[in-house]
């Protein structure tokens, strides 16, 4: 257990980090799940900017791969253009 005041301190501040980040990711997940479980396309065009945007956040902040992020907008925006035609 942490002795110093300073160590207890930096144990509150990680444990309020990871709580924050893990809403962020696990909500980025859910709108790509729901993204990709749409059928309609002009539903999907409107959410995938949304959804981009949540992409990028993340990636920003380091919480996922740059690689990832621009994997994972790819696969979107090809799942979204496959619904038109």
């Amino acid at each position: 257990m942490a002795n110093h005041k300073s160590a207890k301190k930096r144990i509150r501040q990680n444990e309020k980090r990871r709580v924050h980040n893990h809403y962020y990711k696990k909500t980025a997940r859910t709108a790509i799940k729901r993204l990709r479980g749409l059928t309609d396309a002009s539903d999907a065009e409107k959410f995938l900017p949304k959804v981009v945007s949540m992409i990028d956040r993340l990636a920003k902040k380091n919480q996922i791969h740059k690689n990832k992020a621009a994997n994972l907008k790819s696969k979107l925006t090809k799942h979204v253009s496959s619904l038109k035609g």
